[in-house]
């Protein structure tokens, strides 16, 4: 069973929308079958749910994880339907929680396309749905609100639960030793990145992408949101139009965040170019040294760089490393061209979990082929790399320690470990919090809810 308890409510976004249209064909069956349409299962607070919400999200569940249809998972959906109006209740009474306008178009935009992709076009949602899209996100928008203030709530909550060294060794005691999983080979590396330099060929073209760009936004041809999805090269914000929210300048390069601190408010920046190419942006609001903003990056084409000039420094840093005993460490903190492992001396770890010891074999092809010769403590020659945002580089790569397949162990996996205790530990606790905040919010169940003879403190 896969327990949809504490899943954001962002990932469940677009399976509900969508299997909202499913429901709705499942409850036409049901009708002419001469069943109930649709009826009220549960009242929490000033929301109602019905039963096709709750067959909707069943039928997500069971179309993204391959399941069957059982008594167990629609009260498992249930449940959780009655926690999210639980939290969007109490996310309400919570002054200090805000929501804009922005966040909700941006949520809603990105849905709507997704699901018009998954069903074959505008024309087709609109079909299924009876309305057009405009109607479509003026009947969600409020929802959306509800579930974006929900999880904000949830996210703070989640936050400020930690994992002790404590918690993780006795997490880790309770499993039986013939439970334990084996792992495949692991390294731990260091490297220093350099960039290929960029010809003036690559450059004028992408000034010339962007340019042309701009002009259309500026000129109102075109939404920035618009053009970021269809033209940025920007992984993490094209499919939202180019929008990140409440990101500190010190997150972001220092040639953008000097544009952005003076940019002015709602306007268009000039354009400018970083490491990652070039970029307008602009910033929507300023809170100090956090904005949130909506940008658009054209990437250099990589077919059109010169890589002598990175080799040569990287040959020139190995030789110092090697043969005046520089330190590693400290070249990388100076020199290195890639910034999350820059700010840690070179060390490469996992972007989302801060994991030093990594899987050789989800590596990639371009980093087994460096470390295949490799013993710790060796610096290669320069080779090249892809980064994780896709870009093209070369790096040295030190190799600090290779550890064969085996058994998890404490000793050796620390990092592993102590993830997963903090999940149960996190889901422990939600449930807990949630028993406490259902105390002082109106539950009652009907119908199908009532017959199952579910307790709202599950």
């Amino acid at each position: 069973m896969i327990s949809m308890l504490n899943r954001p409510f962002s990932t469940a976004l677009l399976s509900l929308f969508l299997l909202t249209f499913v429901g709705s064909s499942a409850s036409t069956v049901k009708a002419q079958e001469g069943r109930v349409l649709d009826e009220i299962v549960a009242v929490v607070g000033n929301y109602i749910i019905l039963q096709s919400d709750v067959d909707g999200m069943v039928l997500g569940v069971m179309s993204q994880q391959q399941m069957e249809w059982s008594e167990e998972l629609w009260q498992e959906a249930l449940v959780q339907l009655l926690n999210d109006k639980v939290l969007v209740t109490h996310a309400q009474r919570d002054t200090n929680l805000v929501v804009t306008d922005q966040q909700v178009d941006q949520m809603l935009d990105s849905q709507i396309e997704q699901i018009q992709q998954r069903v074959g076009g505008q024309a087709r949602l609109e079909e299924i749905y009876g309305k057009s899209v405009l109607e479509v996100k003026a009947d969600l928008r409020e929802d959306y609100r509800d579930r974006l203030l929900a999880d904000e709530f949830r996210r703070q909550k989640m936050s400020s639960i930690k994992a002790t060294p404590t918690d993780v060794r006795q997490w880790f005691a309770q499993i039986p030793t013939d439970s334990l999983p084996t792992l495949p080979d692991l390294v731990r590396v260091s490297h220093i990145v350099k960039l290929p330099k960029v010809t003036e060929a690559a450059r004028n073209e992408a000034m010339e992408i962007i340019t042309s760009i701009r002009d259309s936004v500026v000129a109102g041809a075109s939404t920035m949101e618009e053009m970021a999805q269809l033209f940025s090269d920007d992984p993490g914000s094209a499919p939202n139009g180019g929008l990140y929210e409440n990101m500190g300048l010190d997150e972001v390069v220092p040639e953008f965040a000097a544009v952005a601190s003076r940019a002015a408010i709602s306007m268009y920046s000039r354009v400018f170019e970083t490491q990652f190419g070039l970029h307008f942006l602009r910033v929507n609001a300023r809170r100090g040294d956090r904005i949130d903003y909506n940008h658009i990056l054209i990437s250099f084409d990589d077919r059109k760089v010169d890589s002598g000039p990175a080799i040569a420094d990287l040959t020139q840093i190995r030789d110092s490393i090697l043969t005046k005993r520089a330190s590693f460490e400290a070249l990388a903190r100076e020199e290195s061209e890639e910034e999350f492992s820059k700010s840690q001396g070179g060390r490469v770890s996992d972007p989302n979990t801060g994991e030093r010891n990594l899987y050789v074999e989800a590596l990639g092809g371009l980093w087994q082929r460096t470390l295949s010769e490799m013993d710790p403590g060796d610096i290669s020659e320069p080779s090249e790399v892809q980064l994780i945002d896709g870009r093209r580089a070369f790096h040295i790569v030190r190799l600090e320690a290779r550890i064969p397949s085996h058994r998890v162990d404490i000793s050796t996996d620390y990092e592993l470990i102590e993830e997963r205790a903090l999940q149960d530990k996190q889901q422990l606790i939600m449930e807990k919090w949630l028993l406490d905040l259902k105390k002082s919010v109106y539950i009652d169940l009907r119908g199908r809810a009532r017959e199952l003879n579910l307790a709202t403190d599950n």
